[in-house]
């Protein structure tokens, strides 16, 4: 399953409503689950993301762009259900300046 990608959807509900539908169908829960966020490269952004991610069991990769610019972010992270997976994606959305994929 492709990662969430910006949405095309007027109300933030609808979106994540349809976005659990999604991987309600596509993936088998509980299961490593990937999140890729970009962001400015700030070591600071990272911890922000990694707070999200306390107390969960996940790995951690980071590559720099060409230019240094801009930094991408794979957390591989254990995942129970659809609604954590949600969960996540809403308090990384609260983070100024993190576009997810």
């Amino acid at each position: 399953m492709a990662n969430i990608i910006e949405s095309n959807h007027a109300n933030p509900e609808d979106f994540y409503k349809s976005l659990k539908e999604k991987l309600e169908q596509q993936h088998n829960f509980p299961e490593e689950y990937l999140f890729k966020f970009i962001i400015t490269s700030d070591s600071e952004k990272i911890t922000e993301i990694l707070r999200v991610f306390d107390n969960l069991k996940y790995t951690l990769a980071n590559r720099e762009s060409s230019n240094g610019k801009y930094t991408s972010v794979s957390i591989n992270c254990f995942v129970l259900d659809a609604d954590q997976v949600i969960s996540i994606y809403k308090k990384v959305a609260a983070i100024e300046n993190v576009m997810m994929l």
